[in-house]
């Protein structure tokens, strides 16, 4: 999929007029954002798929990781007409540091769910767009605009009302794994979008066989049955890898503040999804706080549509 062109070193390209300028880097930016929300709706589908699946969570998250790493590499080997090693190659000491935070902030959220509560983990995520901006600030000087950092501020408003009273429960370790998690995503965004000519879909690839590797000693693949099994594959590609691939290619397109913003949206899916498949209604909290996310998101989308772009470089993704 091409959303721009991908200009050579030594070749510049220079638009007809400064409007054709302009209009190349909103349509970047409406596609990068487009992107970024759909794998946020592929993610929020893990607790449907959890509730679903009657395997242990580290059995899960083997054949979850495995699933997916297949996936990526099925795409970057069409991508890329069958040159897999080349494209690993390429991505450089920064996509194996892309790969390891993906892989590092999987086990730090596995290991917040167990440790604190999911009100806790939930809240701290949320933080994530004000991570991303200070890091693209402090190591590429890229400010995030007004109107993102509004929609932060009002989404993070929006989740502390989803998780009621529930935050800071004094389960200090696991708050400290969810900030760790949060914090190593939002490094991971900023990597990508720092180095946005190079594909990142290989990182996403290794990440996602690295999860499996990790947790392989505590997992017990053979025992599942066959309908679980079937349900797994769903899991590990259509869940994490469709989300981690949309999630690589989109990081590049946008601001890494606007990317953690837009993840954001899996938080009033998830229990949308939970509500449609099992009857569990959310409570009213959780339906007036998606609903302030949701209303976060919309306006900063309102802003890539109608104020000025940021500048953005020419990609192919």
């Amino acid at each position: 999929m091409v959303v721009a062109r991908q200009l050579s070193p030594s070749v510049a390209v220079v638009p007809a007029n400064r409007t054709d300028c302009v209009d190349d880097m909103s349509r970047v930016q409406r596609s990068g954002s487009l992107i970024v929300a759909v794998s946020a709706v592929a993610f929020s589908t893990a607790g449907l798929f959890a509730r679903l699946i009657s395997t242990d969570v580290w059995t899960m998250l083997f054949w979850r990781g495995a699933f997916g790493g297949l996936f990526i590499a099925a795409f970057v080997s069409w991508r890329e007409r069958g040159a897999i090693k080349g494209s690993i190659v390429s991505i450089g000491s920064s996509g194996l540091l892309v790969a390891a935070c993906s892989t590092v902030s999987t086990i730090c959220f596995i290991s917040a769910l167990r440790q604190t509560t999911v009100a806790d983990v939930t809240l701290i995520c949320a933080t994530a767009p004000f991570f991303a901006a200070g890091i693209a600030w402090v190591w590429g000087h890229e400010r995030p605009g007004l109107a993102t950092l509004a929609a932060s501020c009002l989404a993070l408003a929006g989740v502390a009302l989803m998780c009621g009273g529930a935050f800071w429960s004094g389960h200090i370790f696991g708050d400290l794994l969810a900030l760790s998690m949060t914090a190593l995503l939002a490094l991971m965004m900023v990597v990508i979008r720092r180095n946005r000519h190079v594909s990142m879909l290989p990182a996403a690839c290794l990440s996602a066989f690295a999860c499996a590797l990790l947790v392989l000693p505590l997992s017990h693949p053979t025992s599942v049955t066959a309908t679980d099994l079937g349900l797994l594959g769903l899991f590990g590609t259509t869940q994490f890898g469709l989300g981690l691939l949309l999630l690589t290619i989109g990081s590049r397109l946008i601001p890494a503040a606007r990317s953690s913003l837009l993840s954001n949206l899996e938080l009033p899916f998830a229990p949308l999804w939970v509500w449609l498949a099992f009857g569990e209604r959310p409570s009213q909290a959780a339906v007036i706080g998606g609903g302030i996310v949701c209303a976060a998101l919309l306006l900063d989308a309102l802003t890539v549509c109608k104020g000025p772009p940021h500048r953005t470089d020419d990609v192919t993704v």
